[in-house]
């Protein structure tokens, strides 16, 4: 990648997160101010960034334009985002779309609550493969040498108490998922969050993605959300099927 757009890239996902002043950007590039000042210059042209008064620079409106044409572009999401956000106003709880890429498991949409607590998941991000409730439902459904490839890459670092530290016991995780439709994380990332999901299928019947419904333990065990599966699979089946999926 050309030297130029990388640090151009990385500048732009830098503001994302909050205005930044040129010497920040700078700073974060590790180049000098003129150079910042030049890449924030053809960003703010193009409309990918503005300059507010004060001098510090936040994304431009084009960059939101062309982020909402590329979340139409994905079939899955588009296809799933109303029946999710049905959910989500139903059990008033966070609602997730995993789907499986070639470099792992990534977040395709969130659907947050009015009023609730935001987790700190983002669409685009990989998910914690042996920790999230997604990431089980799915991996229990691939071939194995591609869940021996995923495995290979995980640290299965210790989250919380209750978190899988081993490739041993995950396996018997996922068989147990395999057979029982659904998976769960029981606080394995965050002690104080849990959640439940199930697999989401293509016209060929391969598990590409999963749903989830996820709450802080505080306002759903895993019991109660275990009283919104048969919701869950009907939302589940029919994502499948619009996604052209024949049982």
């Amino acid at each position: 990648m050309s030297q130029s757009i990388q640090r151009a890239a990385e500048a732009l996902e830098f503001i994302s997160l909050r205005p930044r002043t040129q010497t920040e950007v700078a700073e974060h590039l590790d180049v000098h101010r003129s150079t910042a000042l030049r890449i924030l210059g053809t960003l703010t042209e193009c409309g990918l960034t503005r300059r507010h008064e004060d001098g510090r620079y936040s994304v431009g409106y084009r960059l939101a334009g062309l982020a909402q044409l590329a979340i139409e572009q994905f079939d899955l999401a588009g296809v799933a985002r109303p029946h999710l956000r049905a959910l989500g106003e139903e059990c008033t709880h966070t609602i997730h779309l995993a789907a499986l890429e070639d470099s792992g498991i990534v977040y395709a949409e969130k659907i947050d609550q009015p009023g609730m607590v935001r987790l700190y998941s983002e669409v685009g991000q990989k998910v914690c493969l042996h920790t999230a409730g997604v990431a089980k439902v799915i991996l229990a459904f691939q071939p194995a040498a591609l869940v021996d490839a995923m495995l290979a890459t995980t640290d299965f670092a210790r989250h919380t108490d209750t978190t899988i530290t081993s490739a041993t016991r995950y396996r018997e995780e996922l068989a147990v998922v395999a057979e029982r439709g659904w998976s769960v994380d029981d606080g394995e990332y965050e002690d104080y969050v849990n959640c439940v999901a199930m697999p989401v299928r293509d016209a060929s019947g391969h598990v590409m993605a999963a749903v989830s419904i996820t709450a802080l333990k505080a306002r759903a065990s895993l019991d109660d959300l275990g009283q919104l599966l048969p919701r869950l699979t009907e939302v589940t089946t029919t994502i499948s099927k619009e996604l052209g999926w024949r049982p």
